[in-house]
């Protein structure tokens, strides 16, 4: 396997579903260094895996919409934003993103728990500029990621991250970032919740 950059980038990724309906997911991945390859390591049990597994194509966007990344984290999606079809293809990507790139299945390792996909970059795009996150959008982020892991994190490590995430979005965030923030904190609650209960019940 090439060398890839240390740094975790966070985004969004369009995989297909077996009905061929669009799967929108975040997803944190490593570039190599030269660009043209990405890392995905999704978990085995999610959704994203089956597509991967079974398509071996993907769409990975860099995008600046940190509202949109926490709520594809708990799938309270009602309709997906405007997307763009990829020629050639059967996938689209987000037309309000900020870069996207087509991803084709180079490589595989399913010995973990967390799946290895090396993808090859093999078409890209760049919509426009990345305006960056303030600090209420960089804690809805930490938050949706805190939301795709639970069951895996102790409880007290999630709760005392979030109390700390919501004093950056309740000074810094907008009435979106703020609403946004009190689902996902909700959500995420409620998750603890249930695997307590299944697990005493």
């Amino acid at each position: 396997m090439r060398s890839y950059d240390a740094n975790i980038v966070e985004g969004l990724l369009i995989t297909l579903n077996d009905n061929r309906t669009v799967n929108l997911s975040p997803m944190g991945v490593r570039f190599s260094n030269d660009g043209n390859m990405i890392l995905l390591r999704p978990f085995k049990t999610s959704r994203t895996y089956q597509n991967l597994a079974r398509e071996a194509v993907g769409v990975f966007h860099i995008t600046d919409d940190a509202v949109l990344i926490a709520r594809a984290a708990i799938g309270d999606i009602d309709a997906l934003p405007a997307l763009t079809p990829i020629d050639g293809t059967e996938l689209s990507y987000l037309s309000d993103a900020c870069q996207w790139h087509y991803l084709k299945l180079l490589s595989h390792d399913l010995s973990e728990a967390r799946a290895i996909f090396e993808m090859r970059v093999s078409d890209h795009g760049v919509i426009r500029n990345f305006i960056g996150f303030n600090r209420a959008k960089n804690s809805l982020v930490e938050a949706a990621i805190l939301a795709t892991r639970v069951g895996i994190l102790r409880e007290a490590q999630i709760t005392q991250h979030l109390e700390f995430l919501q004093t950056s979005v309740e000074k810094t965030g907008g009435d979106s970032e703020k609403r946004t923030f009190s689902q996902l904190k909700s959500k995420i609650l409620s998750e603890i919740a249930e695997a307590k209960n299944s697990t005493f019940g």
